[in-house]
């Protein structure tokens, strides 16, 4: 959903290196540079608080970061000439890690609420490989404790959500569909499954990355659409 006189914002969620930075800035200079449009990136701001500070923020620490990076989503909805905002995280992402480090829920339904607010919201898949930042990531396991958390909350608060897989060019693609349906425009030059009058497959309330990726490969390999309920 998105407000009236305001740019739409693409909200991009997952856990620590799930690609999300990369798939932003790569959403950017393709709509900017294929198709016109104004987009404006909204960095995590997690990220640059722990590189300032040096560590990663406490328990009382993370309510001002979360509002901080609500604050910068709406300061980029509101710049003069911007089309489209990609935020690379939400405050749903710190109260998510919030909730996993410290036991503390009291975040959540604030910044599930500003999440549904946002007029898409495109979750990382885990099929990429986990790297250590010599910071503040931690591990696969705990990206993967991060996924199933964030599905958890999206799916009780009944906020829509779109998974994205695969590595570069194919993980793009289907951001792009994402964001053509959107806008209500082809971002693509080419989609088979709109050429047959089929959404491209999605399943928003599957909680099993394996099974989205197992489905989305099948997709790959025959070139036909593929529709699931869950």
């Amino acid at each position: 959903m998105s407000i009236p006189g305001h740019a739409p914002v693409i909200a991009l969620l997952g856990g620590e290196s799930s690609g999300k930075s990369t798939l932003a800035l790569a959403l950017q200079q393709r709509l900017q540079a294929e198709h016109g449009l104004q987009v404006a990136v909204v960095p995590e701001h997690l990220r640059h608080w722990c590189e300032q500070q040096g560590r990663a923020p406490h328990a009382h620490e993370q309510a001002a970061i979360a509002a901080e990076q609500s604050r910068r989503i709406r300061a980029a909805q509101d710049t003069p000439g911007i089309g489209l905002v990609i935020a690379d995280t939400t405050a749903l992402m710190v109260a998510v890690y919030s909730a996993q480090y410290f036991n503390d829920r009291s975040l959540l339904a604030d910044a599930l609420a500003e999440q549904g607010r946002h007029s898409l919201t495109l979750l990382m898949g885990l099929d990429l490989p986990w790297t250590p930042d010599g910071l503040h990531r931690d591990s696969p396991q705990a990206r993967a404790r991060t996924d199933a958390l964030l599905r958890q909350e999206l799916q009780a608060a009944d906020v829509a959500f779109q998974a994205v897989h695969g590595a570069g060019a194919a993980r793009e693609r289907q951001a792009l569909r994402a964001i053509g349906r959107l806008l209500g425009r082809a971002l693509l030059a080419e989609d088979p499954a709109l050429a047959h009058g089929l959404r491209p497959w999605s399943c928003d309330n599957c909680s099993d990355p394996v099974c989205e990726h197992r489905l989305f490969t099948a997709l790959l390999k025959t070139g036909a659409p593929t529709r699931t309920e869950s």
